[in-house]
């Protein structure tokens, strides 16, 4: 019974030899109209626009903007928050810029590209100019490509390029917003510390001090106080400005508060052991003087600095390989097509006489010949 089995299942398959008689058998079928759907295809491909790409390579600016501040403030470095929060991974930011609305409808204004896709809107001409774009960041070497196709080779190129330049020029809004804000931040602490100095000046100047205020040696205390107190004012600030763009639950935030609640317990700390040190106010007036003068130097140097990011141009942006007209056209691939059609048509030909052939043969089976004979008779 299982022999039965065996031989009736090797009969329903389909061998190699099988294989070769079907293949023999409709061999002008799959030889002849692969073949003219091929050339019809190699031939239609001539009545499509051809595609040109276009590609320019940069180097993204590295994450040292305001440079200049950050070094600056080291003294204090409770203030090197003020200039900006690190990112991760800059490159992948940039991209970002580079694919963000803002970058895209003013391509799409410039080179007219609502008219030239022949769209009505600018939402649409702008997904339609994103799917002719790929911008990738290689992260191994840091390099970003851009890649843009369009009908017009003149217009690739020229795609490629401005978007070089609009991110130049997007950074460089950004970094001048955030050069004015750091000014006029600077500028009025700044004002405030002036006339809180000129009164801590003429209080010290008025005051009056004897034997015990000069063996307590009051210039290193007040000295180390003021210090002390300038980093709490700094870790304040700071502190004020990550509220803008941090949760009180993120981590960068609460380590600022942990700092800042540390150095108050130093300074409350000093403060008592200055007073006992001393009877005399005039340490308390010097260690306000201090503290002050050391602020105003402070502030007036990011005032300085803040100004001078004004003038800056932006992010430094170097241009590896600039696009350039391309001179072939990346699409349509003729040979590509035609190949691809076929094979295509002839793995489509195949199936379908293998599916003929094992109709036939289900056909020579009187038990399904006689299943057949009783469909056609029902349905007449």
């Amino acid at each position: 019974m299982e022999d039965v089995h065996t031989e009736q299942e090797h009969e329903d398959g389909l061998t190699l030899v099988d294989l070769a008689i079907l293949l023999s058998e409709n061999k002008k079928m799959l030889l002849v109209f692969p073949l003219i759907a091929g050339l019809l295809a190699f031939a239609m491909t001539f009545a499509i626009r051809p595609i040109y790409t276009a590609k320019t390579v940069f180097i993204p600016p590295q994450q040292q903007q305001n440079s200049t501040a950050v070094a600056a403030m080291q003294s204090l470095g409770a203030l090197a928050g003020l200039t900006g929060t690190s990112v991760k991974n800059p490159v992948d930011q940039y991209v970002s810029f580079m694919q963000s609305a803002t970058i895209a409808n003013r391509l799409v204004d410039r080179f007219k590209l609502t008219q030239a896709y022949n769209l009505t809107s600018l939402e649409e001409a702008r997904r339609r100019l994103s799917k002719n774009v790929r911008i990738e960041a290689n992260k191994k070497d840091g390099l970003v490509s851009v890649e843009v196709d369009d009908e017009d080779p003149t217009k690739a190129a020229a795609l490629a390029n401005n978007y070089v330049d609009q991110l130049r020029q997007l950074t460089s809004e950004f970094v001048l917003t955030e050069a004015q804000q750091r000014r006029a931040l600077f500028e009025r602490l700044l004002q405030q510390t002036k006339e809180r100095l000129i009164v801590a000046q003429k209080a010290l100047q008025g005051s009056g001090f004897n034997e015990g205020a000069l063996k307590a040696e009051p210039k290193a205390a007040a000295e180390s106080y003021a210090n002390l107190k300038a980093q709490a004012t700094a870790a304040e600030i700071r502190l004020r400005a990550m509220s803008g763009y941090l949760t009180a639950d993120a981590s960068e935030f609460k380590l600022a508060q942990a700092n800042l609640s540390a150095m108050r317990a130093q300074l409350a700390s000093a403060e008592g052991a200055t007073l006992d040190a001393s009877s005399s106010d005039y340490i308390g007036k010097y260690r306000e003087y201090k503290y002050q003068e050391m602020l105003f130097s402070l502030f007036a140097n990011q005032y300085e600095m803040a100004k001078l990011d004004e003038t800056k141009d932006g992010a430094f942006i170097q241009v590896v390989d600039a696009a350039y007209v391309p001179e072939q056209k990346t699409r349509p691939r003729r040979i590509f097509v035609a190949l691809s059609t076929v094979i295509g048509v002839f793995a489509a030909l195949l199936l379908f006489a293998v599916i003929r052939e094992s109709w036939r043969a289900k056909l020579q089976d009187p038990a399904m010949a006689a299943k057949f004979a009783r469909l056609k008779a029902s349905l007449r």
